[in-house]
């Protein structure tokens, strides 16, 4: 699944930064905390990877 805005990708990119032991998971908060939680390394390699070209800072989900 790609990321919908440019904070998504970059809460992707954390979360499997620590997936990968890069970082430690006591460094996450937020969306990058529970992305970690319930996705896999592949997940969220996939959404990390997104083109960042044209995509909006954040997306309501509302």
């Amino acid at each position: 699944m790609p990321a919908k805005s440019k904070a998504q990708q970059q809460a992707a990119g954390a979360a499997l930064a620590a997936k990968r032991g890069e970082t430690k998971k006591s460094d996450l908060q937020g969306a990058s905390k529970s992305m970690y939680e319930s996705m896999s390394e592949k997940e969220l390699e996939e959404m990390a990877s997104t083109p960042r070209k044209g995509k909006p800072d954040h997306v309501d989900d509302a």
